[in-house]
């Protein structure tokens, strides 16, 4: 299979195999009106298999999400056809508008101008707690 290489954008690269989805479904890359490209199950020396995502624009992505979803995924920005840049990613401690919280008691549920904000309370098991109910997510 052959994807052309971006001139201008973003690729993420070295998602664990099966996240790309996911990634793609919290960045709400749908919404987007330029070409992205999914790749699913990619061959990887490093890493077995891998996923990438390939944006054609330079647009602002939340790295919060990504680092969330798959902190080991690397981030690069891409200009003329050449990476000007690459991003190292790690578990964010803050969390807003991410996640949702789950507790149907939580202010979130009830006052909907709240920012849903998580924080991160167990990086080893990757478990973040609603700031306001402490709800796990």
């Amino acid at each position: 299979m052959n994807i052309d290489s971006i001139q201008n954008g973003i690729v993420i690269d070295h998602i664990t195999a099966g996240y790309a989805m996911r990634l793609y479904d919290l960045l709400k890359l749908d919404e987007l009106d330029v070409q992205v490209a999914v790749i699913k199950n990619a061959s990887s020396h490093k890493m077995g298999k891998k996923d990438i995502i390939k944006i054609d624009a330079a647009i602002d992505l939340n790295l919060d999400v990504i680092g969330y979803v798959d902190p080991e995924a690397t981030v690069n920005i891409i200009r003329d056809g050449v990476t000007v840049e690459k991003k190292q990613l790690s578990l964010p401690e803050i969390l807003t508008n991410v996640l949702v919280c789950k507790n149907p008691r939580c202010i979130t549920s009830t006052e909907q101008e709240i920012k849903h904000i998580f924080r991160l309370t167990d990086r080893e098991n990757k478990v973040y707690r609603c700031l306001y109910c402490e709800t796990k997510a």
